[in-house]
């Protein structure tokens, strides 16, 4: 076979489903019901977004910034609706990984899985540094104290040590994770339900020192500000795929798999919009500042009661929605690697699953024991905004492989189909590479260079164990 035939050979999608749920020692165990998948993607979707980008976007856009919202929906539901398809069509672990694998062949497949690799540990490490941010601001507003910087900051960082507190979130997070899927699923969906109530609890505060007067003018910055602020608040909504990493501990994944993600996407985006038309309708638009956006709903809360008690709910709602991110998060990189190993492209170990738990074991402490160093002593800093690359181009290999699914395997049956097709998947390709040409230059450094570490990882090791390429499929 030439080489380049090997490389962009595609696994049949009849084999990918047949091997859903088995891995080296073990099974994965089906234990998640339509809603804990549901909220599986709420989770990883509903975290720090709206507690901080609010306060970013607001002074681009205005009042508008609801509409700001509404189309950043409107994108991320093109991508959606492809995921959908494709999670009810291929309903195992590896999600874009998989999906790229059927369709455009193991090179971009494993460029895919690459991508993804750095999105989850750096999103999750970035997202953990920020718990212990939001963990003194609830201290301070409700008992007076603050942690020491020491344990608080990366070395290098405003005096840090080293960041237990970022630290503790990931060991918490991978204690739940160890104890099982329906244990973690669980504890999810109990930190999903608090983080909402606060957001509804912020609601209706914020209503309660509502004034129509400040959405008028509605529009002052013009259609230029809502597209730039949809462009950074888009930001906000990704996560919505989550569920479609668990495909192979769903119970019915060909029907829930798609539900779930475009349940979730419904669910996050009326949050958000709710939550912004409370925001500016009790504080001014041009009251917001764009240099201290951390607190802002906390801000808004208490400047609504006239006390401090409001913005400490609201505190703590962060720090849960903060602990549901990185559960749901870790849970997905591991699914990933689980789903790679399967095929070869990385050592077995990140294919063992223990027999008692039913979950990989050795793949999740490995992830966690990164993740862990990354958290505690590594500044983030830009690096985690590069990630976002990673989702995007994930985002646009799964519209691309609908297109290509549709026209290579049209008796395939569908549990779900990508309405007015080809026109959604094609506009979720035009919209994933216009959001992608306005990442900073960094980023697309930092994006060429992760790829190219890659590739030569892919040829070092990925490319010689291959079961599609070696023939030992099981």
């Amino acid at each position: 076979m030439a080489l380049a035939e090997r490389l962009f050979r595609t696994k049949p999608t009849d084999q990918i489903v047949a091997e859903g749920g088995h891995g080296e020692g073990g099974d994965l165990r089906r234990t998640m019901s339509l809603w804990q998948l549901t909220l599986f993607s709420v989770g990883a979707t509903l975290g720090t977004g709206i507690f901080v980008i609010l306060g970013q976007a607001v002074p681009k856009a205005g009042p508008a910034v609801v509409l700001s919202f509404v189309l950043a929906a409107v994108t991320a539901l093109f991508s959606a609706l492809s995921y959908a398809e494709l999670a009810g069509t291929i309903p195992v672990s590896g999600s874009s990984y998989s999906y790229a694998y059927a369709t455009l062949g193991e090179l971009v497949a494993w460029v895919c899985g690459w991508c993804l690799m750095l999105e989850y540990a750096v999103s999750v490490a970035a997202v953990a540094v920020g718990w212990g941010e939001y963990l003194n601001t609830f201290f301070e507003s409700t008992f007076g104290f603050s942690l020491p910087d020491s344990i608080t900051h990366s070395p290098g960082d405003q005096g840090g040590v080293i960041n237990l507190t970022a630290i503790l979130i990931v060991l918490l997070a991978t204690w739940l994770l160890l104890r099982g899927t329906s244990e973690s699923a669980t504890a999810n969906t109990i930190f999903v339900y608090i983080k909402v109530a606060v957001l509804i609890f912020f609601c209706v505060v914020a209503f309660t020192a509502f004034n129509s007067a400040h959405f008028t003018p509605f529009a002052p910055l013009g259609v230029a500000g809502i597209t730039a602020a949809a462009s950074q608040v888009f930001f906000s909504y990704i996560g919505f795929d989550a569920a479609s990493t668990a495909g192979e501990e769903a119970k019915n994944p060909k029907r829930d798999l798609p539900l779930a993600i475009l349940l979730s996407l419904s669910i996050v985006t009326v949050i958000y919009v709710l939550v912004a038309i409370a925001a500016i309708g009790a504080m001014a638009w041009t009251d917001f500042d764009p240099e201290s956006t951390e607190a802002v709903l906390a801000v808004i809360a208490n400047m609504a009661t006239g006390s401090t008690w409001a913005g400490a709910i609201v505190s703590f709602g962060a720090v849960i929605s903060i602990a549901s991110v990185v559960i749901t998060v870790l849970y997905g990189q591991t699914r990933i690697l689980f789903a790679m190993s399967r095929d070869g492209l990385i050592p077995k170990i990140f294919e063992k699953v223990n027999p008692r738990r039913q979950v990989p074991v050795a793949n999740t402490i490995i992830v966690s024991l990164f993740v862990t160093v990354l958290a505690g002593f590594v500044p983030l800093g830009q690096l985690a905004e590069a990630t976002s690359i990673g989702t995007l181009f994930a985002f646009a290999i799964v519209n691309v492989g609908v297109l290509v699914l549709r026209r290579t395997r049209p008796d395939l049956p569908r549990s779900f189909r990508t309405p007015l097709f080809p026109v959604t998947p094609v506009l979720g390709v035009i919209f994933c590479v216009l959001l992608m040409s306005e990442l900073a230059g960094v980023t697309w450094v930092a994006f060429l260079l992760w790829s190219a570490a890659g590739l030569l990882a892919y040829f070092a090791y990925g490319f010689r164990h291959s079961r599609l390429n070696t023939g030992s499929i099981r």
